[in-house]
């Protein structure tokens, strides 16, 4: 029988703003929340447009992977969620440089709205 899965908590990624985890382990992976753009320190949403926003997202993202005992090299699944589909080709971009020369798969869709009307939003799925 399996372990039972364990949740994952960091104060290097901002704090969950509702009743779930900032990720679970389950099975050899880690399932990530979303992440928005807040700074973990002050819990306050970044300054900055949709690229600034991102680079955030990625930064908690990371944070929690790491956390959880994976590496960005462990990402098998992303979701991107975008509140404008004209925001994707910045997005896409900044997501690529923090990936560097990794490519898990990935769903993007577009939403009507985001926590803290945030510009985007990113969920993740990895291997530890």
């Amino acid at each position: 029988m399996s372990s039972a899965p364990k949740p994952v908590a960091t104060d290097a990624a901002p704090a969950a703003i509702g009743p779930y985890s900032q990720a679970m382990v389950a099975g050899g992976f880690a399932f990530l929340s979303g992440q928005i753009a807040l700074d973990p320190a002050t819990g306050a949403l970044i300054d900055g447009g949709v690229e600034a926003q991102t680079d955030q997202v990625m930064a908690n993202l990371k944070a929690v992977i790491t956390a959880a005992g994976g590496t960005v090299a462990g990402i098998v699944k992303t979701t991107i969620y975008l509140v404008d589909m004209n925001d994707f080709a910045v997005v896409n971009a900044r997501y690529a440089a923090a990936l560097g020369d990794h490519r898990p798969a990935r769903a993007t869709v577009e939403v009507s709205r985001l926590p803290k009307d945030v510009r985007v939003e990113i969920d993740a799925v990895v291997c530890l």
